[in-house]
């Protein structure tokens, strides 16, 4: 009886510490990751390095390539190429002259595959230039299973894939530029038309940002067809920065709650030691 006494308290710790572990909440998705954003722990996982398709958060890739091009305040002609572009749209015009970060906002808050393009195609020298450069960035990052076959993330290549554990080590090194960490947290965005005849407001399609979870500090949607839901958002509560990333999840705004809050219930970051 009393050798078995260990192993009954351990299974009972064991027992004890799975009921209270964010590694086991529920989520809907197929696969899922939340990373702290100053150290890169990852603190809840499930599947996150299972190779997946990513719909529209692929455009956290172009947002951080185009705003360290240095070209924000450049005008781009908008090409036939941009505006024929299939999917979620800004309804930009053949030959119109829109400035480089007014794009990157489009991109951004309603995900405009129109605006990708022509992202693109003026960043890159065309759409095929800039993919290469998306995927210099990604081998930089880190992004071990990623491979970029588009910038907008439509269904229109097999290649075209990553992990959510990539996603989220993507997003940390976005968060780490101050423009990037502005216009992914924009809520509305004003642009003139090239008519003239009323403006262009773009309100942001991040639900968690702008309704659900008041701790939400950016991030992007996405989905297409193949892919399902993917969603990045990122949040901050006290002293601390999270990442969560879901691949193919019907629920994700609620799974993106329910990982947050499970890790800022449970985690509390402390310095050990000084540099």
């Amino acid at each position: 009886m009393n050798k078995k006494m260990p192993v009954v308290i351990l299974a009972f710790l064991l027992f004890l510490l799975s009921i209270n572990s964010p590694a086991q909440a529920s989520t809907s998705a197929v696969s899922a990751i939340v990373m702290e954003q100053q150290s890169g722990r990852v603190l809840y996982a499930k599947d996150p390095h299972e190779v997946m398709r990513i719909a529209s958060i692929t455009k956290i890739m172009t947002a951080i390539i185009a705003i360290e091009s240095d070209k924000l305040q450049e005008k781009v002609k908008v090409s036939k190429r941009a505006v024929l572009t299939e999917g979620s749209s800004l309804y930009l015009k053949k030959g119109e002259k829109i400035s480089l970060e007014d794009l990157v906002y489009g991109l951004m808050l309603r995900s405009g595959n129109d605006a990708a393009v022509a992202i693109a195609e003026h960043v890159g020298g065309s759409k095929e230039g800039f993919v290469f450069l998306m995927n210099e960035k990604a081998k930089e990052i880190g992004m071990k299973n990623t491979h970029f076959a588009n910038p907008h993330g439509l269904d229109d290549s097999e290649k075209h894939r990553s992990t959510a554990y990539d996603m989220a080590l993507l997003t940390r090194y976005a968060m780490k530029n101050a423009k990037y960490r502005e216009i992914a947290g924009t809520k509305k965005h004003r642009v003139k038309d090239p008519s003239g005849e009323w403006d262009r407001i773009w309100h942001n399609k991040n639900r968690l940002l702008t309704e659900k979870y008041e701790y939400c500090t950016g991030g992007k949607t996405g989905y297409t067809k193949k892919a399902h839901r993917t969603l990045v958002t990122t949040a901050t509560k006290g002293d601390m920065d999270l990442i969560a990333v879901t691949l193919d999840a019907s629920d994700d705004w609620n799974d993106h709650i329910y990982m947050y809050e499970s890790s800022f219930e449970q985690y509390d970051p402390k310095v050990i030691l000084h540099k």
